[in-house]
């Protein structure tokens, strides 16, 4: 990656985070406004990859010689549902009661874009909630306030440590970008 300029284009604090444990020489791109739909009919495991490659094409024509955009999206899917995030606090209490006692499924797509080439990629992660009470959904929706999360939750967060009883993949995934699969997918994309 020697003289390769790395640009993250997310607006989320827990990506920037993430990233600076794999990467230590990064820079946030400028935001731009990009319409998040996905076609009817698609495959809700789908959505991902479409949305971080639709974010990667707003940067096409911006994008230097030298640079790299990372671009991502992370859904929650419960039942071949999309959870996205929840609109005010009724919501998040309904998904989370939605969520409490069952397995469901964590996606995020990646991209990798330069100026002569783009790589994408998904990850899964299945995440298994134990039953939650009434009280213990409101408490952390009421504290954490968690409407900029897919799925009205953090795993990083209070309801992560008292109400997650099991995942099968990769936590960071959960969190918003699967640190393992993108370090891979940088080796392959520079040594390619």
């Amino acid at each position: 990656m020697n003289g390769v300029k790395v640009l993250l284009a997310s607006n989320s604090p827990r990506r920037r985070e993430l990233l600076g444990m794999v990467l230590r020489r990064f820079e946030i791109a400028r935001s731009k406004e990009v319409d998040e739909t996905w076609p009817d009919g698609m495959a809700a495991a789908e959505v991902p990859v479409y949305l971080s490659k639709l974010k990667a094409d707003a940067y096409k024509d911006d994008i230097n010689d030298d640079e790299l955009i990372i671009t991502a999206d992370t859904v929650v899917i419960d039942g071949g549902t999309i959870l996205g995030k929840p609109r005010g606090r009724d919501e998040a209490i309904a998904m989370l009661r939605r969520l409490s006692g069952h397995t469901h499924t964590v996606v995020t797509g990646v991209s990798l874009t330069m100026s002569d080439r783009s790589e994408s990629f998904a990850e899964s992660t299945e995440v298994t909630f134990c039953p939650l009470s009434e009280q213990e959904i409101e408490q952390y929706v009421d504290l954490y306030r968690p409407f900029d999360k897919a799925g009205a939750y953090g795993i990083q967060e209070w309801i992560g440590a008292i109400g997650i009883s099991g995942i099968n993949g990769c936590y960071y995934n959960v969190m918003g970008l699967p640190l393992h699969a993108l370090y891979m997918s940088l080796r392959r994309f520079f040594i390619n």
